[in-house]
């Protein structure tokens, strides 16, 4: 344990060796100014509180000097005290941020089918709790570097001034962190137990709250809160088991400490009368073995400090450790204002645990056509979308862009050329402005024209702000219809040269999904469009139209022609119209 932990804070003051030195150079200073005070204590016994005294000597050319020694030392140790609390909370809290900056930048390299095996409350008390509790142990690391110099220097003095004192100081002292150690080990698993029920109190809080609407629909209120409720006392329970056993072992150590003051009061004493020792010398003893009281319970804090720091930094590390890494090439986006030319050839793909999704597909689409890709529910229309976007990769096969490997494209590369606009909009609690303009230096012009290709432009302006409104958590202030619209206009700002749109427009009313897909067919905007379509409205505008099932492409052409030759695409197709006939008469 000790060992590993030792690895984690050298990681630490690796990542910032600047502040980690100063604060180590403060706590050093400050052991330093004990010992320098404990040795200013006993020489001002010696020669000034002693022969004055037993002797009534004349203290009038020593007491200032005195005074000034005392002074000297006490701003000694009061700017070494300054530096390292300053330095020590520098490091801790730098150090946090750097941990979160790395771990969401891994996070956000890894493949999604790694996503769809965790639990989105465990990664944010990973990222959050995980990471504060793996670097609690900078707060007192580097203190305890300088109360193990000042039991070092302690000790040293002890053997200057006297042998036997020595011995005595030092078996009861590695008693007093043997004591520590034991404790720390015993600590460690109930550590881990905390940071484990943590991440679950933590994925319960956030399902109860991202499932507000669901969980109030089915009233199952109670049931949740009653959820809820047992995993906190889970947690508490452990919390309190936790700390109890930190204040045995407090309570332990500081009946040590006691116990070593009386023990060597005694011992001097004795050696006082046999002539070994002067009372100077134990008055500097026994003052240092009393400065090293907080020293000592600051190892002790260190020793679970670093338990603790083990426990919630495995936590993180098992993260780190993930290497589902999505793979990138080194290319970079064309600059080219034209659609592009996308191809598959003998794709298949499969999700982790799953039944092949799609099979050997085959596909050529070629530049600045509007294509409608139709087909069964199941039948793989969306993952065949989310293959183009290069949201998954393929089993086997390959996906080019003008004979370009999706793979071969650079990191945040690809969504210089495509842009994907899923079915469920997700928005930012940003103004609508900063939503469309979401990772793109987009001037008003920009940003205003695109929301007017998404029809977007008109329901804007009719909020409060207009284009400054905050949209509030997730957009919940719109509507679904008009969450796909600034979604869909985010897309359009990029001028991208190929446009998924997986079911994009469904919760627009069918005439503004007509006009919307009118305006992308009409537009100079330099794009191949492929669209999943639902609606026969939708279908009919595409140039060309692709039909899926079971997870093939079963044929590619017009839409008139399919519906004449291919019976199982008139068949949906006329289901569709079905379906939207009878919505519309309800």
């Amino acid at each position: 344990m000790l060992r590993e932990g030792g690895a984690i804070a050298v990681r630490f003051a690796k990542a910032r060796p600047g502040s980690f030195s100063l604060a180590v150079l403060g706590a050093a200073l400050f052991v330093s100014a004990i010992v320098a005070s404990a040795v200013v204590i006993g020489r001002v016994t010696d020669e000034l509180i002693i022969p004055v005294l037993d002797e009534g000597a004349d203290y009038a050319d020593l007491l200032w000097p005195a005074l000034w020694a005392v002074i000297l030392v006490a701003i000694w140790k009061a700017a070494a005290i300054v530096l390292r609390r300053t330095a020590a909370g520098y490091l801790q809290f730098r150090v946090q941020a750097d941990a979160r900056h790395d771990l969401i930048e891994h996070l956000l390299k890894l493949e999604l089918a790694w996503y769809q095996r965790q639990s989105t409350g465990t990664l944010l008390a990973v990222s959050d709790t995980d990471v504060r509790q793996g670097t609690f142990i900078l707060a007192p690391l580097p203190f305890g570097i300088g109360s193990s110099l000042l039991l070092i220097g302690t000790v040293t003095l002890i053997v200057l001034i006297d042998g036997w004192l020595s011995l005595i100081a030092f078996i009861c002292l590695a008693g007093i962190v043997a004591v520590n150690m034991q404790g720390a080990w015993k600590m460690f698993s109930a550590f881990r137990d905390v940071q484990v029920l943590r991440g679950e109190v933590s994925s319960i809080a956030h399902e109860s709250l991202d499932g507000a609407l669901t969980i109030k629909a089915l009233g199952r209120i109670d049931y949740e809160t009653e959820r809820f409720q047992t995993a906190s006392e889970k947690l508490r329970d452990k919390l309190i088991h936790v700390l109890q056993m930190m204040a045995t072992y407090r309570v332990g150590v500081e009946g040590l400490l006691s116990a070593i003051t009386v023990i060597m009061l005694v011992a001097g004493a004795i050696r006082i009368n046999s002539g070994d020792v002067t009372t100077g010398n134990i008055i500097t003893i026994t003052y240092l073995l009393s400065l090293l009281f907080i020293p000592i319970r600051i190892i002790g804090f260190v020793l679970w400090s670093i338990a603790s720091s083990r426990a919630g930094w495995e936590r993180v590390q098992d993260v780190y450790d993930v290497r589902d890494l999505v793979p990138y090439g080194d290319l970079l986006p064309q600059a080219e204002e034209s659609g592009a030319h996308v191809t598959g050839k003998t794709v298949s793909f499969s999700y982790e645990g799953g039944e092949t999704v799609i099979t050997d597909v085959n596909l050529a689409i070629r530049p600045e056509r509007v294509v409608a890709v139709v087909g069964p529910t199941g039948s793989g229309k969306s993952t065949l979308t989310a293959l183009l976007a290069r949201l998954w990769d393929p089993s086997s096969g390959s996906i080019t862009i003008d004979g370009r490997d999706l793979r071969s494209f650079a990191r945040s590369a690809l969504p210089g050329e495509v842009a994907y606009v899923a079915q469920e909009a997700f928005l930012f609690d940003d103004t609508v402005r900063g939503n469309i303009a979401f990772g793109v230096l987009a001037d008003d012009q920009d940003v205003v024209a695109a929301a007017q290709l998404a029809g977007a432009h008109e329901f804007i302006l009719e909020l409060p702000e207009g284009y400054d409104s905050v949209l509030g958590e997730r957009g919940t202030s719109l509507s679904g219809g008009q969450r796909q619209r600034i979604a869909l206009a985010r897309a359009l700002v990029r001028k991208p040269r190929l446009l998924i749109l997986d079911d994009a427009t469904s919760a627009v009313d069918p005439s503004v999904e007509a006009r919307i897909l009118e305006r992308l067919r009409d537009s100079e905007l330099p794009s191949t469009v492929i669209i999943v379509a639902y609606r026969t409205s939708s279908i009919t505008l595409a140039d060309e139209v692709v039909f899926v099932d079971e997870g093939q492409i079963v044929a590619h052409g017009s839409h008139s022609d399919l519906t004449q030759d291919v019976p199982g695409y008139a068949r949906i197709v006329e289901a569709y119209a079905d379906d939207a006939e009878s919505r519309s008469e309800s």
